[in-house]
């Protein structure tokens, strides 16, 4: 089982030797591949081996590229994740409306109910608020409960002032975890054999990455407890480690104990058959 996230911060060349991913820099480290989940690259002054990404592409390791600020940029992903790619697609073309409809009111509930138990964690009495939201969701969301939940939410943890759109510590941190989890999300979409275009609610022709948007959503209490739990003032790169170590925080998700990476992967493949099958009970939710 992959659970290895490797964070090369440093200058460095990166080349592959006997299924070992090694690191060339101050020193020399070696890694397993088939140890490690996730890569994220965040030197611009790092180079790479073609035999390495080839490598990492075969073995659907995720591999996430920083510009010069640090930030997350790209991704590594293949053409193609599995091997009836062609027919996948265009099954994704012909869903079904009405049970994409009512997945995407359930993964609004569960978003809910997660933003409802970080507060409850907390000891925040706006949970109770959160909860009545849940019993007043309609068919795909249409009276926009996910966005009064967002509003209170976001206030309880962050105080009244807090707005998403502020250029502070806090909205860089929650920005960078969320493009790590967006980043997994990817990664799933793809090796199920998916394009990331095509979503089941959102779809906005400028954002190459719908159906990742829509499914990664009751994932980001993840994020947004790490965030609180940080505080930060101002923005810093042990806050970036911190928040890509939350990819293999232990959660429960059928009944058993996963990192976040591997249940990413169980809920992918379940919304899926949901979809395919049009039974929405197959989807398969997340707990802590």
């Amino acid at each position: 089982m992959s659970w290895r996230v490797v964070v090369i911060s440093k200058r460095a060349k990166l080349d592959l030797q006997m299924n070992y991913l090694v690191v060339r820099s101050d020193e020399i480290t070696k890694i397993y591949i088939g140890e490690i989940s996730t890569i994220m690259i965040e030197n611009t002054a790092v180079s790479l081996t073609v035999a390495l990404l080839s490598e990492l592409t075969k073995r659907k390791i995720k591999v996430v590229f920083c510009d010069e600020k640090r930030n997350p940029s790209s991704e590594l992903m293949p053409y193609y994740g599995s091997h009836d790619t062609s027919s996948k697609i265009r099954n994704q073309i012909a869903w079904d409306k009405g049970v994409c409809d009512i997945v995407w009111t359930k993964i609004v509930e569960q978003k809910i109910r997660m933003q409802s138990n970080v507060l409850k964690r907390l000891d925040n009495s706006q949970a109770s608020l959160l909860d009545s939201y849940i019993s007043e969701i309609e068919h795909r969301d249409v009276t926009n409960r996910e966005g009064h939940a967002a509003k209170v939410y976001f206030n309880a943890l962050f105080g009244m002032d807090f707005t998403r759109d502020s250029d502070i510590a806090i909205n860089h941190a929650l920005n960078y975890g969320y493009s790590i989890i967006l980043s997994a999300f990817n990664r799933e979409v793809v090796a199920n054999g998916y394009i990331t275009q095509i979503g089941i609610f959102h779809d906005n022709i400028f954002n190459p990455f719908n159906l990742s948007s829509d499914l990664m959503e009751p994932f980001r209490p993840i994020i947004d407890e790490t965030v609180f739990a940080m505080s930060p003032s101002v923005f810093e790169y042990k806050h970036k480690v911190s928040l890509i170590q939350s990819l293999v925080d232990t959660v429960i998700i059928n009944g058993k104990k996963q990192d976040v990476n591997n249940a990413i992967k169980i809920y992918c493949k379940s919304v899926f058959d949901a979809i395919e099958n049009k039974n929405v009970q197959l989807i398969r939710f997340y707990e802590i």
